[in-house]
């Protein structure tokens, strides 16, 4: 699944912005692939991260217990911050109640 994420739908709704809606319903679905393929989603995109809809999935899934949402949150995050470090490092600050120890752990990794 990673591999579709990374390779196949990060590229794809870059080139495909519209796709940014089916991201933000499956960021909501109760089948929890479904909503950690919407975390990863931008794993490609760098730069050009829209840093506040990634922010949003990760604090609408910061309370799930399920290990793989937990660890997809930190390695979105972490991804991100070697474009925009301060930002993740201020959003992990501020949420840091509701993020797991593992996403917390993943998304300061590098920083």
């Amino acid at each position: 699944m990673d591999g579709i994420v990374g390779g196949v739908l990060s590229p794809l709704t870059l080139r495909l912005p519209e796709l940014q809606t089916q991201m933000d319903e499956w960021s909501r679905d109760e089948n929890f692939w479904l909503r950690r393929a919407a975390i990863l989603h931008q794993l490609k995109h760098h730069k050009a991260t829209d840093a506040d809809r990634l922010f949003a999935y990760c604090h609408a899934s910061a309370s799930d217990p399920a290990f793989f949402i937990r660890k997809a949150i930190g390695w979105a995050l972490r991804t991100y911050a070697y474009s925009d470090p301060l930002a993740v490092r201020a959003f992990v600050e501020a949420n840091k109640t509701h993020l797991s120890w593992l996403s917390v752990r993943e998304a300061l990794k590098h920083l």
